[in-house]
């Protein structure tokens, strides 16, 4: 959860009449769109009814639903006091919108944090037939932040016995006071550790993690600190879990960390570190600080707990945009949306680890008309020409690489304004590169159309896999089954309505390739 200054809360104030002014107009003098109809809504990601929407909080699977809460200001479309939000889902897909879960009180907002199933009643808030549902947060205290004190964050819990729906605040909270005076410290994230037998408790302290541990949820215990040296960059919603190393019983665990400056394409970005956690310290080696995507949007990944053991995925997702540009991108009603779900794998290879993504396997349930593309060569430019929607598509293809004389080659998205998108695989360069900034008229920021995004590929093999997601006003790429994955938000003028493929100085040699149209997972005019 970002830190805003008391004076960026002044001018987020008189932001915010303005904008309830403007709306209050444009209501008596036009009508408004229907719900999840208006311009630049994605149709298959989760997107909130309407107002302000940031980090993904809370997360956990319980009777058959996943539970996804996040930052949530139901007041304004731009960042506000903090609540938390609320949706379900049976798939991952479909989502039931729920009642507010927390919301503000005298210890103050309700920044980001993390929620666990109590099976064993460890708390004593429920019962072992009727565990209860734990959620832990971080209370931020606007008057101390005001009287420029630095203990203005502290951790605190909350509880529910009714599988998420209402929620109780414990009465003595916080749980985990700000005793030593840190100003970001924030974002707790709790998991079970087996082997010793107690809650481990993660969150971010400015530029490090610390671990603390609890036998009961409520009361917990400092064990040790995790960052790297020199590092002034802000660390933001850290994760931390065990996962073992494909087609191996070896087991590491993974520290996920949002960084809030300085990323590869500029401003926020997910992070991660692989490593060995013996119940109170984590060692990793910081040079080997990696990134869990490269493109620009993909902030506050985190993961869901409780999966069962029967499923044995590890599954997260992340909220899709930067805090460069996120409260002034150009949506009309509501703000932001969330990535694809994804599962997380973990590979080895020259005795080193790679956190690996793809899109969990429910989504190839959205999939409706599909095209099938025979293999052939590109030459220069080809105009795909398929019965799909160029705003709502998906396309798997695999590209013989061995074959493919090109220097670059790659897919153009473009509308009738002459805005575009420019995906560029450079083999030549080993590198990616998405170029959004001629892809709306209206440069409503430079940091967003400034230049274009960039992450190193390698293309030494034979084949490479490409699997690309585009909705409304955002694309998601995944590369080699999730080795590279790119995420990056677009708002054109008007939607896209043509996909080419092209070809620079030679020939791109396509093999099998699907083109699927999508559904949309809302229905016009309902919640």
């Amino acid at each position: 959860m970002i830190f805003f200054s008391v004076l960026v809360l002044t001018i987020m104030s008189m932001s915010i009449s303005c904008k309830e002014e403007q709306t209050e107009k444009i209501t008596h003098s036009q009508k408004l769109p229907e719900p999840y109809q208006e311009k630049h809504r994605p149709q298959f990601h989760f997107t909130p009814e309407a107002k302000w929407m940031n980090d993904p909080n809370g997360m956990f699977f319980y009777k058959g639903k996943y539970h996804l809460f996040y930052q949530y200001y139901p007041d304004s479309t731009v960042w506000g006091p903090m609540h938390w939000g609320h949706a379900e889902s049976k798939d991952l897909v479909h989502w039931k919108h729920l009642p507010i879960a927390l919301y503000p009180d005298s210890l103050g907002l309700i920044f980001s944090g993390g929620a666990v199933v109590d099976l064993n009643n460890t708390s004593k808030f429920g019962t072992k037939e009727n565990p209860p549902i734990v959620a832990t947060f971080t209370h931020h205290n606007l008057e101390g932040e005001k009287a420029e004190t630095n203990n203005f964050q502290t951790q605190s819990i909350a509880y529910s016995l009714d599988e998420g729906v209402k929620w109780t605040k414990y009465g003595h909270n916080p749980v985990i006071p700000n005793t030593e005076g840190i100003k970001d410290f924030r974002d707790p994230k709790v998991v079970w550790h087996e082997k010793s037998q107690q809650w481990i408790l993660v969150l971010a302290a400015y530029d490090k993690v610390k671990f603390y541990a609890s036998p009961n949820l409520i009361d917990w215990t400092h064990l040790s600190d995790f960052g790297i040296d020199g590092d002034i960059r802000l660390w933001e919603c850290p994760d931390l879990f065990p996962i073992k190393v494909e087609g191996s019983d070896e087991e590491k665990w993974a520290l996920i960390v949002s960084i809030q400056k300085n990323a590869p394409n500029g401003g926020t970005a997910s992070s991660y570190f692989i490593g060995d956690f013996d119940g109170k310290t984590f060692t990793s080696d910081v040079k080997k600080q990696k990134w869990l995507d490269w493109g620009a949007d993909n902030y506050a990944f985190v993961t869901w707990n409780n999966i069962p053991k029967d499923d044995g995925r590890i599954i997260g997702i992340g909220w899709m945009s930067n805090w460069q540009y996120a409260q002034i991108v150009p949506t009309e009603n509501w703000r932001s949306a969330m990535t694809l779900p994804r599962e997380l794998k973990l590979t080895r290879s020259n005795a080193d680890y790679h956190l690996i993504s793809s899109p969990v396997k429910e989504l190839q349930a959205l999939r409706k008309d599909s095209t099938l593309i025979s293999p052939f060569q590109v030459e220069d430019r080809h105009l795909l020409e398929a019965s799909f929607s160029p705003s709502q598509f998906e396309i798997a293809m695999e590209i013989d690489l061995k074959e493919t004389t090109a220097g670059s080659f790659g897919f153009e998205l473009k509308n009738d304004l002459g805005e575009n998108l420019v995906i560029t695989f450079d083999k030549g360069g080993d590198m990616l590169y998405v170029d959004r900034t001629n892809s709306a008229k209206t440069k409503f920021s430079e940091d967003f159309f400034g230049k274009k995004h960039y992450a190193p590929l390698n293309y030494d093999e034979d084949t490479m896999n490409i699997q690309l997601f585009v909705d409304a006003s955002s694309l998601e790429i995944f590369v080699n089954g999730g080795k590279l994955n790119f995420t990056d938000i677009f708002f054109p003028s008007e939607k896209f309505n043509t996909v080419s493929l092209f070809s620079q100085k030679g020939t791109w040699k396509i093999k099998d390739t699907k083109i699927y149209s999508l559904k949309g997972i809302w229905k016009p005019g309902k919640k």
